[in-house]
């Protein structure tokens, strides 16, 4: 599974074998079962995730206890809240693996560590996340305003792999519509 994660940093920066040791002695793989949930909402996240194969999502919860999708995260992507990982705080979000996963996870310990001997290490990561917060920001902008048949049907074009793997009631709460919506809008699609 590390031949990933060094096949999508080789893309931004050319990594040693050294370097790759380093990586690997400060992070740890896991596998992770949908609907496994790896944040909950008000936990301080510890760990940061890159997803090797699967799909997670990062949720808020409403004052009722509803589960909302905010982001589909999938491969080639790292996954945390990242506020409450750099800043030890609890975050307002959780994590949730939105289909089975193979996860490298890296603890806010052994993240500091890999930084301390590869202070590059740091700077890559900060400009991969906010390439990939631009990203998302950038897709879910692109639904405000649409009725709900659009917003599924431009969420179905531009990620139809995601749209393939997770469950329609995710779907649904990243959509921002009833699940009986979504199922009325697929039937009428097809």
């Amino acid at each position: 599974m590390y031949q990933r994660l060094f096949d999508f940093l080789d893309k931004h920066r050319t990594i040693s074998e050294d370097d790759k040791k380093v990586i690997m002695e400060h992070s740890a793989v896991r596998n992770v079962f949908e609907g496994e949930v790896l944040l909950m909402p008000g936990q301080r996240a510890r760990e940061l995730f890159f997803i090797c194969n699967g799909i997670l999502r990062t949720m808020v919860t409403n004052s009722k206890g509803d589960r909302f999708t905010q982001f589909f995260v999938k491969e080639d992507h790292f996954c945390t809240i990242l506020y409450s990982f750099n800043d030890c705080v609890p975050a307002g979000e959780g994590i949730e693996a939105a289909c089975n996963a193979n996860l490298i996870v890296f603890t806010r310990s052994g993240f500091e560590s890999i930084c301390a001997v590869l202070p590059w290490f740091r700077d890559l990561f900060d400009g991969i996340s906010k390439r990939s917060l631009m990203e998302k920001i950038k897709v879910r902008g692109g639904l405000l305003g649409e009725d709900a048949t659009t917003r599924y049907q431009k969420f179905r074009t531009s990620h139809p792999d995601i749209a393939a793997r997770v469950s329609l009631t995710d779907i649904a709460s990243y959509l921002e519509i009833t699940p009986q919506s979504l199922s009325r809008i697929r039937r009428i699609a097809k």
